[in-house]
């Protein structure tokens, strides 16, 4: 890979220090939503995701329309049932809260063994009924229950093969469903997830499915090794035009969504992003900013912990998702610097400069095995 120089030569020394001090995140955990009673809690693999997500948006995220604030009433008898859940900032839809968390019009998933960022369209956000926000939420909160849904039917979650394909089929036409008459908003998302599941046959290792339609990326980094040993490919109509799930678009799950099944060891970093990272960030410097991020974590550094530090555990993920938050955005608001965005446009025959302004969303997993 060849070395990039990040040139900030005509930036004054107030710009630079902004730079370096401006907050870096608009949100960030360790997990997202997910109720008591959900259908597959605890799977039953023996390995599972130590996770930590951030978000960075590039402007704020429009409400979610009125029918996906408010439960339905309990009873017809009782209209203002719900008036006091109403008020509250979580959204609803089919009577539950919708999973995941938004950030623009993007949209991520953490769970213990499934994580996922979707990048909604920001263009519908011009358009009367636009609501991209709304689309990558939805499609995420239901690709994440129909995963619950399959993997509850057997004895052994680990005996059956998972079909994450079909899932996003699922939500997806759910998700149409969800958007339509009478009350309908219109929107399109790339979606990219990452199901962790395991072998049959003893010993048992870690598989992973990683499923992506559009232009969000996954990653599998070894930071053993300091090497990247997969990840997914772009899906463009054209340029600036990736594969999308929506209104008017030609793209389905089942027709264009790639999955591929790949084996992984314990302590690898797998990561789900938006194209605000990798717009703007090269492989190499994402592969170094998750090791330095993890070695920072190991020698005590990036706040709290409790347990473990090694390989990342115990809440270095939240850290290395921040770090690299933090560098995409540097560059995205850097009018100066070098970008892949940049370079794609060049290629295209666009006379552009810098890095690309876009909402941020990283989710970083570590793969860890469960105690005896």
């Amino acid at each position: 890979m060849r070395a990039v120089i990040r040139s900030r030569a005509f930036q004054s020394p107030t710009q630079q220090r902004w730079v370096a001090t401006r907050p870096t995140c608009s949100g960030a955990g360790k997990t997202t939503y997910l109720p008591a009673d959900a259908i597959n809690k605890k799977p039953k693999s023996p390995f599972y995701f130590d996770p930590g997500y951030a978000l960075f948006a590039k402007r704020p995220t429009p409400p979610f329309p009125p029918s996906f604030l408010s439960p339905p009433s309990e009873s017809l008898s009782d209209p203002l049932s719900t008036h006091n859940r109403s008020r509250d900032r979580r959204s609803y839809v089919n009577g539950e809260i919708i999973r995941g968390a938004t950030n623009g019009d993007d949209a991520v998933l953490v769970a213990e063994n499934f994580i996922g960022a979707n990048d909604g369209v920001g263009a519908w956000a011009s358009r009367e009924k636009g609501h991209a926000a709304l689309w990558s939420r939805l499609i995420l909160h239901f690709w994440a229950l129909e995963a619950e849904r399959d993997a509850s039917v057997t004895d052994d979650a680990t005996s059956a093969e998972p079909n994450p394909v079909q899932y996003l089929q699922k939500a997806y036409e759910q998700t149409k469903t969800a958007t339509s008459a009478p009350s309908e908003w219109y929107g399109t998302t790339t979606a990219c997830g990452a199901l962790l599941h395991s072998t049959v046959k003893e010993p048992k290792t870690p598989l992973l499915y990683v499923t992506n339609l559009g232009d969000s990326q996954c990653l599998i980094i070894r930071p053993k090794d300091k090497s990247i040993i997969y990840k997914t490919s772009e899906q463009c109509h054209w340029f600036d035009c990736p594969r999308q799930l929506g209104t008017n678009s030609p793209d389905t799950p089942i027709a264009n969504a790639v999955m591929d099944k790949i084996p992984i060891e314990e302590n690898d970093v797998v990561l789900a992003m938006s194209d605000g990272v990798v717009d703007n960030l090269w492989e190499h410097e994402v592969l170094t900013k998750v090791v330095d991020s993890i070695r920072k974590w190991e020698s005590g550094e990036g706040g709290e912990a409790s347990g473990d530090r090694a390989g990342g555990a115990g809440g270095g993920m939240l850290l290395v998702a921040e770090e690299l938050v933090k560098a995409a955005r540097n560059i995205a608001e850097d009018p100066y610097a070098e970008s892949p965005y940049m370079e794609k446009a060049v290629e295209e025959g666009l006379a552009m400069e810098g890095g690309k302004l876009d909402d941020i969303s990283v989710v970083a997993a570590l793969c860890r095995k469960r105690g005896v």
